[in-house]
């Protein structure tokens, strides 16, 4: 698989997109959607990146971020939240007795994947139009598909932060 160059830009938002494994669905326990969400929270605490908005969907993740280039570019943010869970998640699903029946559809070749080879999906926003745009793409993607009736009742986004609503599980106000 080609390697995929990012455009590391001060001052420049990214939209980012990564999947789970084969697109499975990973994401079904709301667990599982908490851990990550507080492994989000602690990325951008260790990177000090702007996070503008998140979604954790079933199969996928949406980031919408603004790197500290000083700190770590997307690559690195991306490297240390995506490594450091999926290592969490799978050595809990094997520590299960029995194992988690999940962990036969994670194998390749002998490596448990967790997340989808590949950088995934990356684009540099260039206006504040476009930023708006894909805020709301993100925030209106489980109401979209039908996982709830208003973007704000979806807890494992920032929909609710954007509606007002105090009790988001990441705190945003450094933006």
């Amino acid at each position: 698989m080609p390697h995929r160059r990012r455009h590391e830009l001060s001052c420049q938002a990214r939209f980012l997109t990564f999947s789970c494994y084969h697109r499975l669905q990973l994401f079904n326990n709301d667990a599982i959607k908490d851990a990550l969400v507080r492994a989000i929270d602690e990325a951008r605490d260790r990177h000090g990146f702007l996070l503008t908005a998140y979604v954790v969907m079933p199969e996928h993740v949406h980031l919408l971020l603004f790197p500290d280039l000083a700190v770590a570019n997307v690559t690195d943010i991306l490297k240390s939240l995506k490594t450091g869970f999926a290592m969490k998640v799978i050595k809990r699903w094997k520590a299960m007795s029995p194992p988690a029946p999940i962990l036969d559809r994670l194998d390749h070749h002998g490596v448990t994947r967790f997340w989808q080879r590949g950088g995934g999906y990356d684009r540099n926003i260039y206006s504040r139009e476009e930023l708006n745009e894909k805020n709301k793409y993100i925030n209106e993607n489980p109401a979209r598909r039908g996982l709830v009736s208003r973007p704000e009742q979806w807890h494992w986004s920032s929909a609710g932060w954007w509606q007002g609503i105090e009790n988001q599980r990441i705190d945003m106000d450094r933006f």
